[in-house]
């Protein structure tokens, strides 16, 4: 079969390698899957350069999130047992954490409902507690992580403010369904903000980028407002002054989800239902922006490291795969 290997660390267009490798054996409690579409997330990035918190034995194929097909033919969604990720024609997945792929999504959006998705409903919902009417702030919001937070806190009945970083993704967030929309680039954000929301602030931040983002959700949360700390796409991870939390009367909420497939793997059944529901009566859609063959997984991720994407970038490989 065709897979892609990383041998050494570095950046993905450079040290990801598409090679002829065998099908990978599963082991004890695992299945292999025929891999349908592969969603391109920015740990693919840095699991290629070494900066993720797990480091896969050298060489290994990256892609932690797939719509794949069991040898009984059934449609699932999975994130691959590393070193057997996803950029490949086959991978290896634990058959305990497998969930059904919705009917209503085609494989590419499947692929995309996951990891982006699950982090969001996690964050909004199991650990911001948002509700109907509030406000929430989306940094990123025509990304992979942020598109998917911005439909879920639609479909929640929020009002929500989406800031990107130009033009093009602009135009995205809007049609995501951003009420307000902040191009971080030509805006003052916290300014912008404050604006919007009649100097109250935000009621929840989603922040997937860290950095300078971190800055301005502090300046703009509301009073007893949640700001939840998704990851550091910016590649700063800031250090929050506790005493202006104290001070404002704000929560900083931490979300590592993949902490409850370990932790509590029923909560992740829940969401998915809830998910798949939210599918079906087309509240959420994933944005898949773009689909790119096998061969082109390297530079996809690259981009996708680069931000220069919007949404999603899926790998989608041809049925009848290769031995």
């Amino acid at each position: 079969m065709q897979a892609w290997q990383v041998h050494e660390n570095g950046e993905p267009s450079e040290v990801m390698r598409l090679a002829d490798v065998e099908r990978p054996t599963p082991g004890d409690g695992q299945v292999l899957l025929r891999v349908r579409a592969a969603n391109v997330n920015f740990p693919d990035a840095l699991l290629c350069r070494g900066h993720y918190q797990i480091r896969p034995p050298l060489p290994f194929t990256p892609g932690v999130e797939i719509c794949g097909e069991t040898e009984d033919g059934r449609r699932v969604l999975a994130n691959p047992a590393l070193p057997y990720g996803g950029f490949a024609e086959y991978a290896v997945a634990d058959a305990a954490a497998l969930l059904p792929a919705p009917e209503s999504l085609d494989d590419a959006e499947a692929a995309a409902l996951h990891i982006g998705y699950q982090t969001g409903w996690f964050g909004l919902h199991r650990r911001a507690h948002l509700e109907a009417g509030e406000t929430l702030l989306v940094h990123a919001a025509a990304g992979g992580v942020g598109s998917a937070a911005v439909q879920l806190g639609k479909a929640a009945g929020a009002t929500v403010i989406g800031v990107v970083g130009g033009a093009d993704k602009a135009a995205v967030a809007r049609e995501l369904g951003c009420d307000v929309v902040i191009d971080r680039r030509a805006e003052d954000v916290v300014a912008s903000v404050k604006e919007a929301t009649g100097g109250r602030g935000a009621d929840v931040i989603y922040d997937p980028v860290g950095g300078e983002a971190y800055a301005q959700s502090a300046k703009t949360v509301a009073f007893e407002g949640r700001i939840v700390v998704v990851g550091f796409a910016s590649g700063t991870i800031p250090s929050p002054a506790l005493n202006h939390a104290l001070v404002k009367n704000y929560s900083i909420l931490g979300l590592h989800w993949g902490l409850y497939n370990t932790k509590n793997p029923k909560l992740v059944q829940h969401c998915h239902e809830q998910l798949t529901e939210l599918a079906a009566r087309g509240a959420i859609k994933p944005l898949v922006s773009e689909r790119v063959p096998l061969d082109g997984a390297a530079t996809a991720v690259q981009r996708v490291a680069d931000g220069v994407t919007t949404g999603r970038v899926a790998v989608v490989l041809e049925k009848g795969a290769a031995a």
